[in-house]
């Protein structure tokens, strides 16, 4: 490295670790503890090098903390970092025996020179959207309040809709984009990323426009998977409060130049990441505040 700088992220899992508890099952919650730290340290373009984890729980079931270990490094490998190690803490007393949480930090490195961010976008920049696996990691007190309390739904009871057990469809991982990421932004030219977690997608892109610009994105671009329906239908929540809360079905987005748009859209879709245009980057109007719109309807939604 000529001049390398140093990224770190922490995080965890939120709520979707109560799901795991109530359906007993452990060996996946690594992989979105591991998800929501490295992708956010490539949105700058940091290649992640290591993850630390903590697992805090109530009492030390060995198997448990094996299977939440064993999913942590299927992250890493996903991700392509190392496992340094981890610790875990018995806390009795304080948590019930059953009960865990984790978290964890990433530690990544980028090129000075190779840094992404908001200060490298430019109007005419197109917005691509990548596809999410399912609800990732955030947004799950509001999906436990609406199809497990008020509906009443077991997890373990098959939905036909969704061709699996509500369970499964909540604990599937979350998608980790680090490599795909990092190769696309060795190939083209990339402004920035964004990693969709809490706030939703306009509210995370808000983040990484600059000022006197403005990302417009079209919904009709794309159809959020039938959990989001589901939880809107379910629930009777609306579009604004469903599109705060949730990914709506767009894990990741790239800010690239127009030049590189067919380039990127090829090289992720080899990657066999389900990857579109969302929108492009424009010039702010007269006394236009939001940086990042959304309109339009999705098809068949």
């Amino acid at each position: 490295y000529k001049e390398p700088l140093l990224a770190a992220g922490s995080d965890g899992v939120g709520t979707k670790l109560a799901v795991a508890q109530a359906m007993d099952k452990h060996d996946t919650i690594g992989i979105d503890l591991v998800a929501m730290c490295v992708d956010d340290l490539v949105v700058c373009g940091a290649e992640p090098l290591f993850l630390q984890d903590y697992i805090a729980v109530g009492k030390v079931v060995p198997e448990h903390v094996a299977q939440i270990v064993a999913g942590i490094a299927e992250g890493c490998v996903q991700a392509g970092c190392a496992l340094l190690g981890g610790e875990p803490a018995e806390h009795p007393g304080v948590m019930e025996p059953g009960h865990y949480d984790v978290s964890a930090t990433a530690v990544g490195v980028v090129e000075a020179d190779e840094l992404l961010g908001p200060h490298l976008v430019r109007s005419g920049d197109v917005i691509i959207g990548m596809a999410s696996s399912g609800l990732h990691s955030n947004g799950y007190s509001l999906a436990r309040h609406v199809l497990l309390e008020k509906a009443g739904l077991p997890l373990d009871g098959y939905m036909e809709e969704l061709g699996r057990t509500l369970g499964e469809e909540l604990l599937e991982p979350t998608r980790i984009y680090a490599k795909d990421c990092l190769a696309l932004a060795a190939e083209c030219t990339v402004r920035t990323f964004c990693h969709v977690t809490g706030g939703g997608l306009a509210g995370n892109m808000e983040r990484i426009i600059p000022e006197g610009l403005v990302a417009e994105m079209n919904r009709a671009t794309w159809t959020p998977g039938q959990i989001f329906r589901t939880i809107a239908d379910l629930g009777k929540v609306s579009r604004e409060e469903m599109e705060k809360t949730f990914n709506m079905g767009v894990g990741m987005v790239a800010i690239v130049s127009p030049e590189d748009r067919d380039r990127a859209l090829a090289m992720l879709t080899a990657r066999h990441i389900d990857a579109w245009e969302l929108g492009t980057v424009r010039t702010a109007a007269e006394g236009e505040e939001k940086r990042a719109v959304l309109h339009g309807e999705h098809p068949g939604y």
